[in-house]
């Protein structure tokens, strides 16, 4: 099944089930809020605990059959394009305001997802957002699972979705 241009994947588990509710979350957040519809790269499993963006919101969500966390990973130019549509700020640099804006992405993807898994009958808990930036910046997953990247880009900047469960 196809939202848009992300694609949809079969719903036959809970990591799928929580994939495509943050997918949903991001796709609304993004065409709504920012104004801009991102393009989805091809998913990859990731093999280390490096960002490949240069600030990252990171934010656990649990329930009684999944654990895991998601991190939202904006290189510098993805998260100057969300300053500039969602509060008109010229970023040229990461500084307080592109640390901010990436915590309430994450925390808006992660609130999204939990509405969404809510009204599917599963209840999450969600941790506020972790905010980690600077070149080569690391991830830490705190669950075992292999975390997974999803790409998007937006204009011609990248920005990543990392999820992991177990």
């Amino acid at each position: 099944m196809a939202m848009g241009n992300v694609l949809r994947l079969g719903e036959e588990n809970m990591d799928i089930l929580i994939i495509n509710a943050l997918l949903d979350s991001l796709m609304k957040i993004f065409n709504t809020m920012v104004g801009i519809a991102p393009v989805p790269g091809v998913p990859v499993p990731k093999e280390d605990n490096i960002s490949l963006g240069d600030v990252s919101g990171i934010m656990l969500m649990e329930a009684d059959k999944a654990r895991g966390s998601m991190a939202i990973s904006f290189s510098t130019g993805a998260i100057s394009r969300v300053a500039k549509k969602m509060l008109g700020d010229n970023l040229k640099k990461i500084d307080d305001t592109a640390r901010d804006l990436t915590g309430e992405m994450a925390n808006m993807l992660v609130g999204g997802a939990k509405k969404i898994l809510a009204e599917r009958g599963y209840a999450f808990e969600m941790s506020i957002p972790n905010i980690v930036s600077g070149k080569n910046h690391t991830i830490e997953h705190k669950y075992s699972g292999q975390t997974v990247i999803l790409p998007f880009t937006i204009e011609k900047d990248r920005f990543y979705l990392e999820i992991n469960f177990q």
